[in-house]
């Protein structure tokens, strides 16, 4: 009987879990947070460090049978610092409006989940530093990343973890390099 009475309640919840996830779910919220970011490089010449910078945007999640889509557009601080053989380390400080577009799906029982995401990020540099004494980097306006990510949703309180990966070369010259960054949100939902 106990047997029959915890399979009955593990089908109700498992039922109401999937139920839960079908219905059409919309949020909007705000997010701040940090990152950590590392100029990747193919050179062997040149030496990047991970420095700690910040976010803080709007995001949006539209979602329906347990799948969502995600848009953000934050503000963001980029913050690293290069070494070339011979020359003296330099900070980077880059500014820019980063635009991700997430696509994942939801795990957990009505406002207490955590979900999986990933997607294509967008990223258009509004302040990038002078470097004078490297004189092969001469820095694109523009740079796009894959982001791989996982969050847990408490109610109106979100929190996410991030992997971006950088594509492409973010320098107009020679050497290949990108950005490779984590991040660290904290998010509330307005709706």
């Amino acid at each position: 009987m106990k047997k029959l009475i915890f399979s009955t309640f593990i089908c109700l919840i498992l039922g109401f879990t999937a139920q839960a996830q079908l219905f059409p779910e919309f949020k909007f919220g705000a997010k701040a947070g940090m990152n950590f970011t590392k100029l990747k490089s193919d050179s062997k010449t040149f030496n990047s460090d991970t420095k700690a910078g910040y976010l803080a945007g709007l995001w949006g999640r539209v979602g329906i049978a347990g799948f969502h889509i995600q848009p953000e557009a934050y503000f963001t601080g980029k913050n690293t610092s290069i070494a070339q053989e011979g020359e003296a380390t330099k900070s980077m400080d880059f500014k820019a409006i980063d635009v991700p577009i997430l696509i994942g799906t939801k795990f957990g029982l009505g406002p207490i989940g955590a979900r999986v995401q990933v997607g294509p990020l967008f990223s258009f540099v509004v302040d990038k530093p002078k470097v004078p004494d490297f004189k092969e980097i001469d820095w694109k306006s523009n740079a796009n990343a894959i982001v791989f990510g996982l969050g847990a949703d408490v109610s109106k309180l979100s929190v996410d973890l991030r992997y971006e990966n950088g594509l492409g070369n973010f320098n107009k010259k020679s050497e290949k390099q990108n950005f490779n960054l984590w991040t660290i949100s904290l998010g509330y939902s307005f709706l």
